[in-house]
């Protein structure tokens, strides 16, 4: 008896039929642990938040796929992801901090409160990520 799996998305816009797939987050977050701490905490962010690294239109943008490995094309993704995406308020506030994050920068903190509670709280951790800190807890108190 032949087993078959259906086709999952293992990089972007290519498909891989196998019966365990390697989800996308994995090979970013591979590729992301030989990265500096901004590489690290962008990628993580965006792992965390998975919406808008869901879509195929940012992963097509965004990931690159080279042999085994998939990585994250930062600087194509800037030059091109606020004229090539339809995004609301709160992604294009998301990608604009977590590509910051990425290739740290100036940019206008105005922005967060349009994240929302979940996307503003992956901010954060990634935040305490690029200050080199992973005991500052960011969540609700209880």
């Amino acid at each position: 008896m032949q087993h078959t799996a259906s086709p999952g998305v293992t990089t972007a816009g290519e498909k891989e039929s196998s019966l365990t797939p390697r989800p996308l987050a994995d090979w970013l977050t591979e590729w992301a642990s030989d990265s500096d701490l901004g590489g690290r905490a962008a990628v993580a962010a965006l792992v965390q938040e998975d919406v808008i690294l869901a879509r195929e239109d940012v992963r097509d943008l965004l990931v690159i796929r080279t042999g085994p490995r998939a990585y994250c094309h930062w600087a194509r993704f800037e030059d091109r992801y606020r004229t090539a995406l339809v995004l609301d308020a709160s992604e294009r506030a998301f990608l604009d901090l977590v590509v910051a994050i990425a290739f740290p920068r100036q940019v206008p903190l105005w922005p967060l409160e349009r994240l929302g509670e979940r996307r503003l709280a992956i901010i954060l951790r990634a935040l305490a990520a690029l200050g080199g800190s992973d005991a500052i807890a960011v969540g609700v108190r209880t």
